[in-house]
């Protein structure tokens, strides 16, 4: 049995559990250590029995909890190079304890298997993940401008897959934020709008996902019901939608439910 459960999800904050029931890791550290500890609590899990944690890339809405995490726990933590580098500078006696995996290698944490591989956006080595228990898979994909080749094969046999739908690209376009900031999150290293996370939900699904989790909404450029709307759309106009039966949204200030892959 493979589980993942959201810790937190959206533009101000990114952590999630997986877990095969014996090897427990955290998917970024984005909330707060005391967050994170109370949110494990609540599913009758000590940070204590975590095995490490898996950061895609150094941005603070993924890592602003590592720091105060690694002072009390001591936990490997998993990440490219380039991001090992710049967390290295930020956090202090970090080096001791990181794993750097260039992205495209794979690594064994316990009773679990790593996947990493490159996804394009503006951080210094940024990476996804998928994790398996030999027999199932989940797979993390957010923070991405622009879905790769390197994505698909990432993704490729997962049962469960965390899809970034961030914004509508028109909010986006009208609203108030500023030209430079609407040209990072629309650009190739900036974020996934629905309609563009929909085509990568259908890829997942192509490759054997039953379980599609949007993830990393924008508070101030989308909502959870235009998501699943524009999502559902791209499955349907695709005859995907009954091969996809579980298709939610990662809720933003809570703990979503625990998934079994």
């Amino acid at each position: 049995m493979l589980t993942l459960t959201t810790l937190a999800s959206g533009s101000s904050g990114n952590c999630a559990l997986v877990s095969d029931g014996e090897t427990h890791l955290l998917l970024d550290a984005g909330i707060s250590c005391r967050r994170i500890c109370a949110a494990l609590a609540g599913l009758d899990l000590p940070p204590e029995a975590l095995a490490g944690v898996l950061i895609t890339h150094e941005h603070t809405d993924h890592i602003s909890g590592l720091a105060t995490l690694h002072k009390r726990f001591r936990l490997p933590v998993y990440t490219s190079p380039g991001t090992a580098r710049q967390l290295c500078y930020r956090i202090a006696a970090l080096e001791d304890v990181v794993r750097p995996c260039p992205p495209g290698e794979s690594f064994t944490v316990g009773g679990l298997d790593v996947e990493t591989f490159p996804i394009s956006h503006d951080a210094a080595e940024p990476m996804g993940f998928a994790v398996s228990n030999g027999t199932r898979k989940a797979a993390l994909v957010t923070d991405l401008g622009v879905v790769t080749e390197a994505v698909r094969r990432g993704m490729d046999g997962a049962g469960l897959v965390l899809v970034e739908a961030n914004h509508d690209e028109d909010w986006v376009r009208s609203g108030p934020y500023p030209y430079y900031l609407k040209e990072r999150i629309l650009g190739r290293k900036g974020h996934l709008s629905n309609e563009a996370g929909g085509a990568l939900a259908l890829s997942a699904v192509e490759g054997g996902a039953h379980t599609v989790v949007l993830a990393h909404l924008s508070r101030e450029n989308n909502t959870p019901q235009r998501a699943l709307t524009a999502v559902s759309r791209v499955l349907c106009s695709a005859g995907a939608q009954e091969a996809a039966p579980r298709l939610s949204v990662a809720p933003r200030d809570q703990t979503g439910p625990v998934y079994t892959v």
